[in-house]
């Protein structure tokens, strides 16, 4: 009986010269490059009946077989959290990320995470490519706010992961930082990687670090502090915080990137008593991954950001 999780590309000229794992991408519906390479990885793909490795540049009459397996059982059971709905149709989910909110299960939150919620509230919800993070193309950390997407279903992903990796996407934020910045605007072009010590941490010294770049522009400035609009034109890790720390404003209740520190010498009570870093993913514009249509989507400032800038600026 045939196989339908089974397939075979015959390479022809103008296919010739491409990397193995794109070329499989390219060709086979729903599935990415990432998870085109972990199957050549693991010799679920081969060429001419051999193990290749990602990187390899297929030949005019290559023969590539493989066997893309079925998306894995969703192990997280779906939860009644609350989640701010911005927008959604048959194939993407916009909403408002609160703080304090994991995005996906990991060591330490294996319940009330963004995904647990999702599978809640959309239980059609697709397992892509064996993920256990289903729709997930993108992230905030646990206490930055704001405006996320998230694919109902495999192309979706597929588009909004190119969409990322092409920096085609959109993002704005907003930040209060500490001390009064003295220029309006101003661009960040320090390169991130792994802490040289600290492996949880990013910096900007690293040994292996990866090109950033972040441009702001001030909003407001306050006696002590700024609030900044930043737009990314990468998207490294931590990437906001660890650019604003790195020009000496670190982000204001940042406890790993410095904000928690700067605090302790400010006599502003308020500014030193927060309790999460004051960062909000303000906008995200993007092309509909199936409707190819520009959208553009904005989140409220939360609460708890607001009534601080209302006080501080009182």
């Amino acid at each position: 009986m045939h196989d339908p999780s089974a397939f075979t590309i015959f390479v022809d000229a103008s296919d010739s010269g491409k990397r193995l794992d794109l070329l499989v991408a390219s060709r086979i519906s729903g599935c990415s490059r990432s998870v085109a390479a972990n199957l050549i990885r693991n010799g679920k793909i081969r060429v001419q009946g051999a193990a290749k490795k990602p990187g390899y540049r297929a030949r005019t009459g290559d023969e590539i077989c493989g066997i893309i397996p079925p998306p894995e059982p969703v192990l997280f059971k779906p939860e009644p959290i609350f989640i701010d709905i911005l927008y959604q149709d048959n194939d993407i989910i916009v909403l408002n990320k609160e703080p304090g909110i994991v995005v996906h299960p990991a060591p330490g939150h294996y319940s009330g995470t963004l995904v647990n919620a999702l599978l809640y509230h959309c239980p059609e919800i697709e397992g892509i490519g064996g993920e256990i993070r289903p729709g997930i193309v993108h992230r905030l950390d646990k206490d930055t706010s704001g405006v996320m997407v998230v694919a109902k279903n495999s192309v979706a992903h597929h588009d909004l992961a190119l969409q990322f990796k092409s920096r085609s996407i959109k993002k704005k934020y907003l930040a209060l930082v500490y001390g009064r910045m003295e220029s309006d605007s101003g661009t960040v072009s320090l390169p991130i990687g792994r802490h040289p010590v600290d492996r949880k941490k990013m910096s900007t010294h690293s040994r292996k670090s990866r090109r950033a770049e972040t441009t702001w522009r001030v909003r407001k400035r306050f006696a002590q502090a700024t609030l900044v609009e930043l737009s990314l034109k990468t998207g490294r890790t931590h990437q906001i915080r660890v650019h604003c720390a790195a020009i000496k404003h670190p982000v204001v209740g940042d406890s790993v990137y410095g904000g928690r520190k700067a605090g302790k010498s400010t006599a502003n009570d308020l500014l030193r008593s927060v309790p999460r870093q004051m960062l909000h993913a303000r906008r995200l514009e993007f092309t509909h991954p199936v409707k190819q249509k520009r959208l553009c989507f904005k989140a409220p400032v939360p609460p708890d950001m607001g009534d601080i800038l209302k006080l501080i600026s009182a």
